[in-house]
Protein backbone atom coordinates (compact mmCIF):
# COMPACT_ATOMS: atom_id res chain seq x y z
CA UNK A 1 0.00 0.00 0.00
CA UNK A 2 1.13 3.53 -0.82
CA UNK A 3 0.97 7.06 1.35
CA UNK A 4 0.35 9.95 -0.73
CA UNK A 5 -0.84 13.44 -0.53
CA UNK A 6 -2.00 15.36 -3.29
CA UNK A 7 -3.29 19.29 -2.82
CA UNK A 8 -2.47 22.94 -2.99
CA UNK A 9 -2.13 25.63 -0.53
CA UNK A 10 -1.45 30.01 -0.60
CA UNK A 11 2.02 28.28 -1.30
CA UNK A 12 0.66 27.26 -5.06
CA UNK A 13 -2.91 28.85 -5.64
CA UNK A 14 -3.97 31.94 -5.02
CA UNK A 15 -7.56 32.72 -3.06
CA UNK A 16 -9.60 32.73 -6.05
CA UNK A 17 -8.43 29.08 -6.42
CA UNK A 18 -8.77 27.66 -3.31
CA UNK A 19 -12.18 29.32 -2.43
CA UNK A 20 -13.48 26.84 -5.39
CA UNK A 21 -12.14 23.93 -3.68
CA UNK A 22 -13.03 24.34 -0.56
CA UNK A 23 -15.19 22.10 1.50
CA UNK A 24 -17.27 23.11 4.29
CA UNK A 25 -16.48 21.05 7.82
CA UNK A 26 -19.81 19.71 7.98
CA UNK A 27 -19.48 17.61 4.14
CA UNK A 28 -15.90 16.69 4.90
CA UNK A 29 -16.99 12.78 5.30
CA UNK A 30 -19.35 12.56 2.47
CA UNK A 31 -17.10 14.58 -0.19
CA UNK A 32 -14.25 12.33 1.66
CA UNK A 33 -16.43 9.07 0.90
CA UNK A 34 -17.06 10.04 -2.33
CA UNK A 35 -13.33 10.59 -3.35
CA UNK A 36 -12.38 7.34 -1.76
CA UNK A 37 -14.69 5.42 -4.48
CA UNK A 38 -13.64 7.63 -7.53
CA UNK A 39 -9.84 7.62 -6.30
CA UNK A 40 -9.91 4.10 -5.46
CA UNK A 41 -8.92 4.45 -2.13
CA UNK A 42 -7.99 2.36 0.94
CA UNK A 43 -8.13 5.05 2.86
CA UNK A 44 -8.78 9.01 2.69
CA UNK A 45 -8.11 11.45 5.16
CA UNK A 46 -10.04 15.20 3.77
CA UNK A 47 -8.57 18.88 5.00
CA UNK A 48 -9.92 21.84 4.03
CA UNK A 49 -8.39 25.45 5.20
CA UNK A 50 -8.55 28.78 4.31
CA UNK A 51 -5.22 28.31 3.35
CA UNK A 52 -4.85 24.98 1.86
CA UNK A 53 -7.02 21.81 0.47
CA UNK A 54 -5.58 18.49 0.88
CA UNK A 55 -6.31 14.98 0.05
CA UNK A 56 -4.44 12.26 2.33
CA UNK A 57 -4.80 8.65 0.90
CA UNK A 58 -3.48 5.39 1.09
CA UNK A 59 -3.89 3.39 -2.62
CA UNK A 60 -2.49 0.08 -4.68
CA UNK A 61 -1.59 2.84 -7.61
CA UNK A 62 -2.90 6.60 -8.64
CA UNK A 63 -2.89 6.00 -11.93
CA UNK A 64 -3.62 9.66 -12.84
CA UNK A 65 -6.45 9.79 -10.55
CA UNK A 66 -5.27 12.77 -8.68
CA UNK A 67 -6.66 15.26 -11.55
CA UNK A 68 -10.02 12.96 -11.21
CA UNK A 69 -10.23 13.91 -7.45
CA UNK A 70 -10.24 17.45 -7.76
CA UNK A 71 -11.95 17.39 -10.49
CA UNK A 72 -15.04 16.32 -8.32
CA UNK A 73 -14.01 18.67 -5.59
CA UNK A 74 -14.65 21.74 -7.58
CA UNK A 75 -17.95 23.59 -8.48
CA UNK A 76 -16.65 25.33 -11.76
CA UNK A 77 -14.93 23.93 -14.76
CA UNK A 78 -11.08 24.69 -14.75
CA UNK A 79 -7.72 22.97 -14.72
CA UNK A 80 -6.41 23.01 -11.52
CA UNK A 81 -3.32 21.13 -12.41
CA UNK A 82 -1.04 24.07 -12.51
CA UNK A 83 -1.49 24.29 -9.18
CA UNK A 84 -1.23 21.18 -7.89
CA UNK A 85 1.23 19.03 -5.44
CA UNK A 86 1.59 15.18 -4.97
CA UNK A 87 4.00 13.66 -2.07
CA UNK A 88 3.98 10.39 -1.47
CA UNK A 89 5.95 7.82 1.21
CA UNK A 90 8.21 9.71 3.47
CA UNK A 91 8.26 13.25 1.40
CA UNK A 92 3.79 12.49 2.83
CA UNK A 93 4.54 11.63 6.20
CA UNK A 94 7.30 14.45 6.66
CA UNK A 95 4.80 17.73 4.76
CA UNK A 96 1.70 16.34 7.55
CA UNK A 97 3.69 16.60 10.55
CA UNK A 98 5.33 19.88 9.16
CA UNK A 99 1.23 20.70 8.33
CA UNK A 100 0.18 19.59 11.84
CA UNK A 101 3.01 21.62 13.65
CA UNK A 102 2.83 24.83 12.06
CA UNK A 103 5.60 24.90 10.36
CA UNK A 104 3.86 24.80 6.55
CA UNK A 105 1.11 27.70 7.72
CA UNK A 106 1.13 31.58 6.40
CA UNK A 107 1.39 32.50 9.95
CA UNK A 108 4.33 30.02 10.99
CA UNK A 109 3.97 28.39 14.44
CA UNK A 110 -0.03 29.21 14.41
CA UNK A 111 -1.88 26.67 16.75
CA UNK A 112 -4.91 26.69 15.05
CA UNK A 113 -3.91 24.23 12.33
CA UNK A 114 -3.39 21.66 14.77
CA UNK A 115 -6.72 21.25 15.72
CA UNK A 116 -7.95 21.41 12.11
CA UNK A 117 -5.89 18.85 11.35
CA UNK A 118 -7.29 16.95 14.46
CA UNK A 119 -11.08 17.50 13.29
CA UNK A 120 -10.57 16.33 9.52
CA UNK A 121 -8.90 12.82 11.23
CA UNK A 122 -11.59 12.34 13.59
CA UNK A 123 -14.56 13.00 10.81
CA UNK A 124 -12.31 10.48 8.49
CA UNK A 125 -11.99 7.94 11.26
CA UNK A 126 -15.61 8.39 12.47
CA UNK A 127 -17.28 8.03 8.82
CA UNK A 128 -14.64 4.79 8.72
CA UNK A 129 -12.99 6.37 5.89
CA UNK A 130 -9.53 4.92 7.63
CA UNK A 131 -7.46 2.44 8.60
CA UNK A 132 -4.80 1.30 10.17
CA UNK A 133 -2.05 3.40 7.87
CA UNK A 134 -3.44 6.86 9.02
CA UNK A 135 -4.71 6.24 12.14
CA UNK A 136 -1.07 5.38 13.10
CA UNK A 137 -0.02 8.38 10.98
CA UNK A 138 -2.29 10.90 11.94
CA UNK A 139 -2.10 10.01 15.88
CA UNK A 140 1.44 10.40 15.18
CA UNK A 141 1.36 13.72 13.32
CA UNK A 142 -0.83 15.30 16.11
CA UNK A 143 2.06 13.86 18.76
CA UNK A 144 4.85 15.32 16.65
CA UNK A 145 3.11 18.59 16.76
CA UNK A 146 2.61 18.41 20.54
CA UNK A 147 6.75 17.64 20.78
CA UNK A 148 7.51 20.55 18.34
CA UNK A 149 5.37 22.80 20.59
CA UNK A 150 6.77 21.86 23.48
CA UNK A 151 10.39 21.21 22.55
CA UNK A 152 10.90 24.34 20.35
CA UNK A 153 10.13 28.42 20.55
CA UNK A 154 8.40 28.02 17.47
CA UNK A 155 5.14 28.78 18.33
CA UNK A 156 6.77 31.65 21.17
CA UNK A 157 4.76 34.62 20.18
CA UNK A 158 2.69 33.31 17.36
CA UNK A 159 -0.12 34.54 16.06
CA UNK A 160 -3.33 33.49 14.13
CA UNK A 161 -4.71 34.76 11.15
CA UNK A 162 -7.35 36.63 13.32
CA UNK A 163 -4.71 38.60 14.88
CA UNK A 164 -2.45 39.30 11.93
CA UNK A 165 -5.60 40.73 10.56
CA UNK A 166 -6.13 43.01 13.51
CA UNK A 167 -2.40 43.77 12.68
CA UNK A 168 -3.53 44.66 9.62
CA UNK A 169 -6.29 46.94 10.44
CA UNK A 170 -4.08 48.82 13.12
CA UNK A 171 -1.31 49.16 10.03
CA UNK A 172 -4.40 51.08 8.20
CA UNK A 173 -6.24 53.16 11.01
CA UNK A 174 -5.35 54.64 14.68
CA UNK A 175 -8.02 51.81 16.08
CA UNK A 176 -8.41 53.57 19.46
CA UNK A 177 -11.14 55.96 18.04
CA UNK A 178 -12.50 53.46 15.39
CA UNK A 179 -15.96 51.28 15.37
CA UNK A 180 -14.48 47.48 13.94
CA UNK A 181 -17.34 44.83 13.18
CA UNK A 182 -16.39 41.27 13.09
CA UNK A 183 -18.80 39.04 11.34
CA UNK A 184 -18.42 34.95 12.12
CA UNK A 185 -17.84 34.09 15.95
CA UNK A 186 -16.07 31.01 15.15
CA UNK A 187 -12.04 30.66 15.93
CA UNK A 188 -10.89 33.34 13.98
CA UNK A 189 -13.47 35.42 14.87
CA UNK A 190 -13.15 35.29 18.38
CA UNK A 191 -8.90 35.85 17.68
CA UNK A 192 -9.85 39.18 16.07
CA UNK A 193 -12.38 40.20 18.95
CA UNK A 194 -9.27 39.39 21.52
CA UNK A 195 -6.42 41.17 19.80
CA UNK A 196 -8.93 44.09 19.35
CA UNK A 197 -9.81 44.04 22.69
CA UNK A 198 -6.10 44.29 23.79
CA UNK A 199 -5.41 46.63 21.02
CA UNK A 200 -8.00 49.09 22.39
CA UNK A 201 -10.85 49.93 19.56
CA UNK A 202 -13.26 52.01 20.81
CA UNK A 203 -16.03 49.48 20.15
CA UNK A 204 -16.51 46.74 18.43
CA UNK A 205 -19.64 44.97 17.26
CA UNK A 206 -20.30 41.30 16.54
CA UNK A 207 -22.17 39.57 13.93
CA UNK A 208 -22.58 35.99 13.74
CA UNK A 209 -25.73 33.73 12.12
CA UNK A 210 -26.21 32.36 16.10
CA UNK A 211 -27.36 35.48 17.86
CA UNK A 212 -26.61 33.97 21.17
CA UNK A 213 -22.82 33.04 19.72
CA UNK A 214 -22.49 37.03 19.19
CA UNK A 215 -24.19 37.62 22.25
CA UNK A 216 -21.49 35.71 24.29
CA UNK A 217 -18.55 36.43 22.71
CA UNK A 218 -19.04 40.43 22.65
CA UNK A 219 -20.54 40.25 26.15
CA UNK A 220 -16.80 38.38 26.91
CA UNK A 221 -14.97 41.68 25.86
CA UNK A 222 -17.93 44.94 26.52
CA UNK A 223 -18.85 44.29 22.84
CA UNK A 224 -22.11 44.82 21.39
CA UNK A 225 -23.83 41.64 19.61
CA UNK A 226 -25.67 42.53 16.19
CA UNK A 227 -28.34 40.32 14.82
CA UNK A 228 -26.98 38.81 10.83
CA UNK A 229 -29.53 40.30 8.47
CA UNK A 230 -29.12 43.41 10.48
CA UNK A 231 -25.08 43.58 10.12
CA UNK A 232 -25.17 45.38 6.61
CA UNK A 233 -27.22 48.26 8.32
CA UNK A 234 -25.06 48.52 11.39
CA UNK A 235 -21.90 48.76 9.20
CA UNK A 236 -22.64 52.53 8.77
CA UNK A 237 -21.32 52.77 12.03
CA UNK A 238 -17.97 50.79 11.52
CA UNK A 239 -14.76 51.69 10.44
CA UNK A 240 -13.30 48.30 9.91
CA UNK A 241 -15.15 44.80 8.80
CA UNK A 242 -13.55 41.76 9.65
CA UNK A 243 -15.61 39.04 7.87
CA UNK A 244 -14.28 35.46 8.58
CA UNK A 245 -17.60 33.12 8.32
CA UNK A 246 -17.85 29.76 7.11
CA UNK A 247 -20.67 30.59 4.46
CA UNK A 248 -19.98 28.71 0.97
CA UNK A 249 -21.05 31.77 -0.88
CA UNK A 250 -20.40 35.72 -1.06
CA UNK A 251 -22.37 37.38 1.95
CA UNK A 252 -21.72 41.07 1.06
CA UNK A 253 -22.19 42.43 -2.62
CA UNK A 254 -21.08 45.85 -4.68
CA UNK A 255 -24.43 46.53 -4.96
CA UNK A 256 -25.06 46.54 -1.33
CA UNK A 257 -22.05 48.78 -0.44
CA UNK A 258 -22.70 50.94 -3.17
CA UNK A 259 -25.93 51.71 -0.97
CA UNK A 260 -24.41 51.74 1.86
CA UNK A 261 -21.74 54.55 1.50
CA UNK A 262 -23.63 57.11 0.69
CA UNK A 263 -25.51 56.66 4.47
CA UNK A 264 -21.93 56.44 5.81
CA UNK A 265 -21.40 59.71 4.45
CA UNK A 266 -18.65 58.34 2.09
CA UNK A 267 -16.38 57.68 5.17
CA UNK A 268 -13.91 55.15 4.13
CA UNK A 269 -14.29 51.84 4.90
CA UNK A 270 -11.57 49.03 5.46
CA UNK A 271 -13.38 45.54 5.18
CA UNK A 272 -10.45 42.47 5.85
CA UNK A 273 -12.10 39.05 4.21
CA UNK A 274 -9.93 36.58 5.82
CA UNK A 275 -12.80 33.60 4.82
CA UNK A 276 -12.11 30.87 2.35
CA UNK A 277 -14.43 31.05 0.15
CA UNK A 278 -14.56 34.67 0.44
CA UNK A 279 -17.55 36.41 1.90
CA UNK A 280 -16.81 39.58 0.27
CA UNK A 281 -17.22 40.06 -3.08
CA UNK A 282 -14.19 41.15 -5.14
CA UNK A 283 -15.49 43.92 -7.00
CA UNK A 284 -16.38 46.22 -3.89
CA UNK A 285 -12.79 47.59 -4.20
CA UNK A 286 -13.96 49.45 -7.13
CA UNK A 287 -16.15 51.49 -4.89
CA UNK A 288 -15.18 54.77 -3.98
CA UNK A 289 -13.74 54.90 -0.09
CA UNK A 290 -13.91 51.01 0.02
CA UNK A 291 -10.72 49.41 0.80
CA UNK A 292 -10.78 45.77 0.84
CA UNK A 293 -7.83 43.25 1.51
CA UNK A 294 -8.20 39.44 1.62
CA UNK A 295 -6.28 36.69 3.64
CA UNK A 296 -3.70 37.15 0.45
CA UNK A 297 -2.62 40.50 1.40
CA UNK A 298 -1.96 39.20 5.00
CA UNK A 299 1.39 37.67 3.68
CA UNK A 300 3.32 40.74 4.12
CA UNK A 301 2.99 41.25 7.76
CA UNK A 302 3.47 37.24 8.09
CA UNK A 303 6.89 36.99 6.54
CA UNK A 304 7.94 39.91 8.78
CA UNK A 305 6.31 37.74 11.68
CA UNK A 306 8.76 34.99 10.53
CA UNK A 307 12.23 36.51 10.82
CA UNK A 308 11.91 35.99 14.93
CA UNK A 309 10.97 32.56 14.81
CA UNK A 310 13.58 31.20 11.32
CA UNK A 311 15.82 29.96 14.31
CA UNK A 312 13.52 27.43 15.73
CA UNK A 313 13.00 25.58 12.06
CA UNK A 314 15.81 23.74 11.92
CA UNK A 315 15.32 22.14 15.35
CA UNK A 316 11.73 21.53 14.53
CA UNK A 317 12.65 19.86 11.34
CA UNK A 318 15.09 17.45 13.14
CA UNK A 319 11.89 16.52 15.56
CA UNK A 320 9.30 15.69 12.05
CA UNK A 321 12.52 13.79 10.27
CA UNK A 322 13.09 11.74 13.05
CA UNK A 323 9.47 10.84 13.64
CA UNK A 324 8.21 9.99 10.33
CA UNK A 325 11.80 7.89 10.09
CA UNK A 326 10.22 6.00 13.07
CA UNK A 327 6.80 5.62 11.77
CA UNK A 328 8.02 4.32 8.27
CA UNK A 329 10.43 1.80 9.73
CA UNK A 330 7.57 0.33 11.66
CA UNK A 331 5.36 0.21 8.09
CA UNK A 332 8.51 -1.24 6.61
CA UNK A 333 8.69 -3.81 9.14
CA UNK A 334 4.85 -4.52 9.38
CA UNK A 335 5.22 -5.27 5.43
CA UNK A 336 8.27 -7.48 5.92
CA UNK A 337 6.17 -10.13 8.14
CA UNK A 338 3.92 -12.56 7.14
CA UNK A 339 0.11 -11.24 6.70
CA UNK A 340 -2.20 -12.47 9.22
CA UNK A 341 -5.77 -10.90 10.00
CA UNK A 342 -4.40 -9.31 12.98
CA UNK A 343 -1.66 -7.53 10.74
CA UNK A 344 -1.87 -4.23 8.98
CA UNK A 345 -1.21 -3.92 4.95
CA UNK A 346 1.87 -3.75 3.58
CA UNK A 347 3.44 -0.66 3.22
CA UNK A 348 6.02 0.55 0.23
CA UNK A 349 6.86 3.88 -0.53
CA UNK A 350 6.02 5.83 -4.26
CA UNK A 351 8.73 6.90 -6.09
CA UNK A 352 9.90 10.55 -4.84
CA UNK A 353 7.46 13.18 -4.61
CA UNK A 354 6.92 14.81 -7.93
CA UNK A 355 5.23 17.98 -8.37
CA UNK A 356 1.77 17.28 -10.91
CA UNK A 357 1.85 19.56 -13.88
Amino acid sequence: MNIFVAGLSYKTAPVEVREKLAVHVSRLSCQGCRLKVVGELSEIVLVSTCNRVEIYGVASHLNGNVQRLFDDLSSAEFDVTPYLYLKSGAAAVEHLFSVASGLDSMVLGETEITGQIKQAYQTAQEARLTGPVLNRVFQTALQTAKEVRSQTGIGRGATSVGSVAVELAERILDLSDKTVMIIGAGKMGEACVRHLHKKGARSVLVSNRSFDRAEALAEEFGGQAIRFDECLKAMVDADIVVSSTGCPHTILHRADLAGLMPARGNRPLVLIDIAVPRDIDPEVQHLHNVYLYDVDDLEVIVRENVRHREQELARCRDIIANRAQEILARFAGRASEPRTAARAPGFALFQPAACVG
